[in-house]
């Protein structure tokens, strides 16, 4: 007897499946913010930056081109983690490291 054929699958359904059982969900998830780090934050602030991961815990690390840029953006934090958690069903960013680009 022929077995019938199963109806093909969209990729993005396996991809999904696959990330859900692995745990890695919540993690792609959090890391959209890399990707999207330039249109939260606006030109200038891209300009001199870049988002450059995301730990499981919720920490985004950032690259800084000069220690001036640093410290003002150690000082806006509060209100970067505001635009940053803005974006609904969004694991949260819940601290900011900056980092000295080398």
């Amino acid at each position: 007897m022929r077995e019938k054929k199963q109806r093909p699958v969209p990729i993005a359904d396996v991809v999904s499946g696959f990330l859900a059982r692995r745990g890695l969900a919540k993690r792609v998830e959090q890391s959209g913010c890399i990707a999207e780090w330039p249109s939260l934050v606006g030109e200038q602030i891209s300009a001199v930056t870049s988002a450059m991961s995301v730990t499981p815990d919720g920490t985004l690390f950032v690259a800084v081109n000069n220690h001036g840029w640093m410290t003002e953006l150690s000082l806006m934090e509060p209100e970067l983690l505001r635009v940053l958690n803005g974006v609904e069903g969004r694991p949260a960013i819940r601290k900011i490291r900056f980092q000295l680009r080398r």
